[in-house]
């Protein structure tokens, strides 16, 4: 006859593995119940002694699909957070990982019910966890069970640490691949979210630097999708912002997962509305939608809103490539508008922070402070390179002005200083 071990209610594991016993033979009655349950709480005690902390986790999930349905939230958060915690108590790295890929997928199997407890159960064994790469593979569940229990609300947080959790995790660029795509597909879907699910789909698209052709192939969807989203933006031209990174939208002309359409008979026009958009003037885009306007109509761009945009590039263009000044001729020309529309176009890019100028009007002028460059190349590296040449050479100057100064007259000559300050 089974002898039922007595336990401390302090035992928060042997509490736990009677509990889920209970529920097991529930239905049993008394006189298969309780030998069973003895039994069952007899191995669990004797895995516990023994330190089997594998075949522990093991036993303690035979019964995880009814503890999941029968449950409250509150004590289906109890039994796991309990089980879960096993997995810091593990002799190896490898056993704690089987341990927590155990759990994991107990908590991420059809149908979900109490999405937002089971996501807080992967979180907490998101950190008990010590293995990096362990808690990479726990963040993937994290991010399937957010999709599929509808509660993808509760993991966005979590993308703002993205940097820092790739640092830590250390893994391959196939990867990153997998996580930059579904937290772009996430964010897809959420208000106000779009530019950072742009900033996801860049980071995606730039992981297949240097992969093979069959490797390529997968990312053509993902780029057209780049390219539709980008030219349907009405306030994205060149780049955007997302934490301390710059993404560089000119960039996508020279991605392989982006420049493989160029040469592919079924997306050629889409990477071609894209050259145009980027490089080009509005007067090229005219002469695409005469051509292909199947293109823009099967990809859902509305003409109207692609002429707005054309004209505000087309207006940085202009502004690039002048000497400082821009006549409204040239502007109006350009843009196709009328005389008295010109004025509206440059407030408009002024306002979109495309430009820095001012309008002299007397001279039907523009003059140009600063414009945002529409492609980020080798011409704008050696641009960029040559500025900060010269001003690292007249910060130089300065120093040695400064210390010949001291040398001679035993301190700062008062110009220089109000010049430094």
């Amino acid at each position: 006859m089974t002898t039922l071990v007595e336990t401390s209610e302090e035992d928060p594991t042997m509490a736990v593995a009677r509990t889920i016993a209970d529920l097991a033979w529930a239905d049993g009655g008394h006189e298969i119940a309780g030998p069973a349950v003895a039994q069952f709480c007899n191995e669990a005690h004797a895995y516990l002694v023994d330190r089997r902390y594998p075949d522990l986790v093991n036993l303690l999930l035979t019964s995880a699909d009814m503890v999941l349905a029968k449950t409250s939230e509150k004590d289906m958060e109890c039994i796991f957070t309990v089980i879960s915690n096993l997995v810091s108590k593990a002799q190896s790295p490898d056993d704690a990982l089987a341990m927590a890929d155990q759990i994991a997928n107990k908590l991420t199997v059809q149908p979900i019910e109490k999405p937002v407890i089971r996501l807080k159960i992967l979180f907490h064994l998101y950190n008990v966890l010590e293995n990096p790469y362990g808690r990479f593979l726990i963040f993937k569940r994290v991010l399937k069970l957010a999709v599929a229990g509808k509660a993808t609300e509760l993991v966005i947080p979590t993308f703002k640490r993205m940097d820092s959790f790739l640092f830590e995790w250390n893994i391959s660029e196939s990867e990153k691949r997998d996580i930059f795509l579904s937290a772009s597909n996430i964010l897809k879907d959420q208000k106000g979210y779009s530019k950072d699910s742009y900033t996801f789909l860049v980071k995606y698209l730039a992981t297949f630097a240097g992969a093979d052709a069959s490797t390529l192939s997968e990312a053509k969807e993902e780029a057209v999708r780049a390219i539709i989203e980008f030219v349907k933006s009405p306030d994205m031209f060149q780049k955007h912002r997302s934490g301390d990174q710059s993404i560089y939208l000119c960039d996508l002309l020279e991605m392989p997962a982006v420049k493989q359409l160029g040469r592919d008979s079924k997306y050629g026009p889409v990477y071609r509305l894209l050259e145009i958009f980027l490089t080009g003037r509005l007067s090229d885009y005219l002469e695409f939608q005469t051509a292909d306007a199947a293109t823009l109509k099967e990809y859902g761009l509305v003409h109207e809103e692609c002429v707005t945009k054309m004209r505000l590039m087309s207006l940085v263009g202009l502004a690039a490539t002048s000497s400082g000044e821009i006549s409204y001729a040239a502007i109006r020309d350009t843009l196709k508008v009328n005389d008295d529309e010109v004025e509206y176009w440059i407030v408009r890019a002024i306002a979109a922070k495309l430009l820095e100028a001012k309008m002299d009007q007397l001279r039907q002028v523009v003059v140009i402070g600063r414009c945002t460059e529409r492609v980020f190349g080798p011409a704008q590296w050696q641009e960029l390179r040559s500025g900060l040449s010269g001003w690292k050479e007249n910060i130089n100057n300065v120093s040695r002005i400064i210390a010949t100064a001291k040398y001679s007259q035993g301190g700062i000559p008062q110009t220089l200083q109000a010049a430094v300050h």
